[in-house]
């Protein structure tokens, strides 16, 4: 009951602010095109067309995921980030008109029609060159110095990439790249900091994106741990299938590995609004871990980065953020979060957290990057 109520209130404020924005938008270029009854009507016609691509792609993989469904989805994902640039941009330019009516200084020549055109590129321009971004991951190397023994060795490789999201986006040739990228660094460990899979496993099943993932190679083991977005697509089922299918999911628990190192993974904040549970404070998780030895912490949401240091954690990864995907809402994910993406030392524990490889919605990225991460962990002689 709960989580129906949760996601009645979460989609109700989303399809508002949805509506308005593509109200707004619409609006103005409504406005452009006076006196030019067809190209409104065209307008008007495509307008409707892209603007309900996203839901009626997403209503149509509940019945069935066709082909169909799938155009659906890739033209509304689109659309989502061109929307948010269209509004902007129809913000800026009635800040201008606001101006300019009492202090005119736009040169008569400069007309709706022109001025329509111009962002229609400018906004072109952006999505086609935030789309090449975000589908070209980047490998960032980090290395950290742990002042602890790990069993007679000097370092290890861990692989990293959170925020995936695999779905109808990002698909079996998407998922293909990562693990390539993944598997070139020859990692002890790999780890995934969450949100492995989009909302729907639906996908994910068709395309068996799931023996994608067990090509995963990692000489002791794959783990993860739980993002939002498995809550949102149903928490259990995701693990279910993950685990099924080669990484071991780490839920609220610390499990020593290769003899002289721990992992610790936390349940996502989300539990509390889609199952009504509480996640065990870290303190709770880390009894009977012994930290003269390194220990290594997933958290998917970087919400509490002072846990770690008072657990005498070494190293804690995260993502979540996207750095807000889009820019210019980056200055909101900084605003919310101590650390939106990047690195910081708190104490004597190492904190990253990542931009993600996969994207949520549009398959763009504005003023971020898709990466994954090769860490190397070097330890006291």
């Amino acid at each position: 009951m709960a989580r129906r109520f949760n996601f009645i209130v979460f989609f109700t404020i989303a399809f508002t602010a949805y509506a308005f924005l593509n109200f707004y938008v619409f609006l103005r270029g409504w406005e452009s095109f006076a006196g030019e009854q067809l190209w409104r009507e065209v307008y008007a016609g495509l307008y409707l067309f892209l603007s309900l691509s996203f839901v009626v792609g997403r209503f149509m993989e509940r019945a069935a995921i066709t082909r169909v469904s799938d155009f659906f989805v890739y033209v509304g994902s689109f659309w989502l980030a061109a929307m948010v640039y269209f509004f902007l941009c129809a913000a800026v330019i009635d800040v201008i008109r606001v101006i300019n009516h009492f202090f005119p200084f736009i040169p008569p020549f400069i007309n709706g029609e022109a001025v329509t055109l111009a962002v229609i590129a400018l906004v072109f321009t952006l999505i086609s060159a935030g789309y090449v971004n975000a589908r070209t991951p980047i490998v960032k190397e980090l290395t950290f110095d742990i002042p602890k023994k790990m069993n007679g060795r000097k370092e290890i490789i861990i692989a990293a990439a959170s925020d995936i999201h695999l779905g109808t986006i990002i698909c079996k040739w998407r998922l293909e790249r990562i693990v390539e990228k993944l598997n070139a660094m020859n990692a002890d460990i790999v780890l995934l900091p969450g949100d492995v899979i989009d909302e729907d496993l639906g996908p994910v099943i068709k395309m068996n994106l799931g023996e994608t993932l067990r090509t995963i190679k990692s000489k002791h083991g794959v783990f993860a741990v739980t993002g939002n977005h498995e809550y949102i697509g149903g928490v259990e089922e995701a693990c279910a299938y993950l685990t099924e299918h080669g990484i071991r999911m780490l839920r609220d628990e610390a499990v020593k590995v290769m003899g002289g190192l721990y992992l610790v993974g936390r349940e996502d904040l989300s539990i509390r609004m889609f199952d009504g549970k509480r996640r065990k404070e870290l303190s709770e998780i880390m009894q009977g871990v012994d930290t003269s030895l390194p220990v290594i912490l997933m958290d998917h949401q970087p919400a509490h980065l002072n846990d770690a240091p008072e657990n005498n954690v070494d190293v804690q990864l995260s993502g979540h953020t996207h750095h807000a995907q889009l820019w210019p809402f980056s200055y909101i994910t900084k605003a919310v979060y101590e650390v939106s993406w990047g690195y910081k030392k708190k104490g004597n524990t190492h904190s990253y957290v990542s931009c993600g490889v996969g994207t949520w919605g549009p398959p763009v990225r504005i003023g971020s990057v898709s990466e994954v991460l090769k860490i190397r962990l070097k330890f006291k002689e």
